[in-house]
């Protein structure tokens, strides 16, 4: 059980595990306030506020950057693969989100003017950022971090 104890302990697994916690909490959160109904869904889901895929690259980046300097390998490893994915969120994962509702919205259309039934698939639209989601994933992804890496520190 070694490794188990190896695991919980890791200070850069734990701070990007917590930060995704968090991001997907809030999200379910807002996302029940503003739709004034809780859909537990929203705590595995993509898309929406804060972004958990920034929170979690960004903790990561920045506790690597506090632990082993910004002139670090691991560090430019970090900065690199936040970069990409947060880049992704707002970029490719966005409108694949905005495709989805327009495709959605045909096949319902399609189905009232023909009155055919057509095989039951609806796509995902949850699943890209905007750049204030993105951002506020990065923001909350560095705030945790600092914590995590005094706490645990």
């Amino acid at each position: 059980m070694n490794w188990f104890y190896d695991m919980i302990t890791n200070p850069f697994l734990v701070t990007g595990i917590s930060s995704w916690l968090i991001a997907q909490v809030l999200k379910t959160i807002i996302h029940a306030i503003i739709n004034k109904k809780i859909d537990f869904g929203r705590l595995m889901g993509d898309g929406g506020m804060p972004s958990g895929h920034s929170a979690t690259v960004t903790s990561l980046m920045v506790m690597t950057g506090l632990q082993f300097g910004t002139a670090s390998f691991e560090f430019a490893l970090t900065f690199l693969f936040a970069t990409v994915v947060c880049h992704d969120a707002m970029g490719v994962r966005l409108e694949t989100g905005k495709q989805a509702v327009l495709l959605n919205d045909l096949v319902e259309a399609f189905e009232i003017f023909t009155s055919q039934d057509l095989p039951e698939v609806k796509l995902k639209e949850f699943v890209g950022h905007t750049p204030i989601q993105v951002f506020a994933g990065v923001f909350l992804g560095g705030a945790n971090a600092f914590l995590m890496n005094y706490l645990l520190g």
